[in-house]
């Protein structure tokens, strides 16, 4: 499901980051009273009685300035009321409307999204003199809160989340596989996507970074519809010196997200580097769909092994998610690419598969037989019972005696035991560990 995108903007000062921090539960944004300290856009994810959504934090609008960093975080906040669904305009209870605060507003009025008006550092029941002022900016209602004292702020999320696009409720329910092609910048991704189309649809450049926002752009092959994601190329972070990469690697991290399946283009003379390691490690985490997809194979002089040689490096480097399969392409020379499309329609269909309660018990039980649950102390890990509750990406529960005693190594070996069994290639499975009362 594609996560709504909420920005946060307003002059310097006004409470941005102390609000950001109470969202999303950590203290992310740096809080100080000096205007000016949040310089650059910072996204996490935050939930709201089931709504799950991004919360971007922004630097402080002053209009009309002229100085260097303040004009860039004018643009950062452009690019993220750009992006965002819902726009939260803060203003500053205490010190009443001012003349940047109509400034901000005017910006806003014609952006054409979902606004909402919240007055921030009403610490009281009483609402501070000069409220009803900022009726004058033409947002609509002002909504009170107070960040520091957390006042106000269920309220305000319930506004939010009325307001977020239904599109973005009714993802899952979409036919069509959703296909997000990631990667550093200038390993092929765009040419990629124009070779699938069979035409120039995305800008294609030998200077990295040249796709700067995630482009969507429908297919349909062998009756299967397909939307194809290209994503701004992901920089490390020492390399992220401009808005406009910053907000590239925020747009690529949303396309993550939303897609079904990841496609992981490396550079096939380049070989893995850290940085795609990062990537691929996002697409995990997120329990995307993924494969792997060494491009520009033409470039590599060949022999008798080469291409399981490379294989089996590409899968000692990315070990954490070996269950990737690894393909390997020329966009420019259109070779092998009709097999993306056709992996990326068998990992869609096996993130949906679902296992009987009754063949996953008993593969269990097998497992346990072959190799013992580990003890600790003289008190060994019982598994009583294995369900699967969830699909998208496949999701295991087990009922045990003790969480802890669960270890990491003979948690891979369950869920090899499983893929050998079901053949789960291409998605990360996930497990929840639940402690049945009583029986320790």
């Amino acid at each position: 499901m594609s996560k709504p995108i909420v920005a946060v903007v307003g002059r310097p000062n006004v409470g941005k980051s102390a609000f950001f921090n109470k969202i999303v539960g950590e203290r992310i944004s740096i809080v100080e009273d000096t205007p000016g300290v949040t310089r650059d856009r910072i996204m996490a994810e935050a939930e709201w009685v089931g709504h799950k959504f991004f919360l971007i934090d922004t630097g402080g609008i002053e209009p009309e300035t002229k100085e260097i960093i303040p004009a860039q975080m004018v643009y950062q906040a452009e690019i993220a009321m750009d992006m965002a669904d819902v726009i939260i305009f803060m203003v500053d209870g205490r010190e009443g409307i001012t003349a940047a605060d109509r400034e901000v507003a005017d910006i806003l009025r014609r952006k054409e999204k979902e606004l909402l008006l919240v007055v921030n550092k009403v610490d009281g029941r009483k609402l501070p003199d000069g409220f009803y002022d900022f009726y004058e900016l033409g947002i609509g209602e002002p909504i009170p809160i107070s960040s520091t004292n957390q006042l106000g702020l269920g309220d305000l999320l319930d506004e939010v989340v009325a307001r977020f696009p239904k599109s973005a409720e009714a993802d899952d329910y979409d036919d069509d596989i959703k296909l997000a092609i990631i990667g550093k910048p200038n390993v092929g991704k765009s040419s990629i996507i124009n070779a699938l189309l069979g035409e120039e649809r995305v800008i294609v450049s030998d200077i990295p970074g040249t796709t700067r926002d995630s482009i969507d752009t429908p297919l349909e092959r062998d009756g299967v519809k397909y939307t194809l994601i290209d994503t701004a190329g992901i920089r490390r972070r020492s390399r992220v010196s401009d808005d406009v990469e910053k907000y590239s690697v925020v747009r690529a991290i949303a396309s993550i997200e939303r897609c079904d399946v990841a496609l992981l283009v490396l550079d096939a003379e380049e070989g893995v580097s850290e940085q795609d390691k990062k990537i691929a490690g996002l697409a995990h985490e997120a329990g995307k769909g993924i494969a792997i997809v060494v491009n520009k194979w033409d470039l590599l002089s060949k022999e008798t092994d080469t291409m399981r040689d490379y294989e089996r490096r590409v899968k000692q480097e990315l070990s954490f998610m070996d269950y990737a399969p690894v393909l390997f392409t020329s966009a420019l020379k259109g070779q092998r690419l009709p097999a993306l499309l056709d992996t990326a329609f068998a990992i869609s269909q096996i993130r949906s598969m679902r296992v009987s309660t009754g063949q996953l018990n008993a593969l269990i039980q097998d497992a346990m037989l072959m190799n013992s649950p580990p003890s600790d102390k003289g008190k060994r890990l019982k598994i009583y019972y294995v369900t699967q509750i969830g699909v998208k990406p496949p999701l295991f529960s087990f009922s045990v005696n003790d969480r802890t005693l669960m270890h990491f190594s003979y948690s891979r070996y369950l869920e090899n035991r499983i893929r050998d069994a079901y053949g789960f290639d291409g998605t990360s499975i996930k497990f929840v560990f639940r402690e049945r009362r009583g029986e320790q």
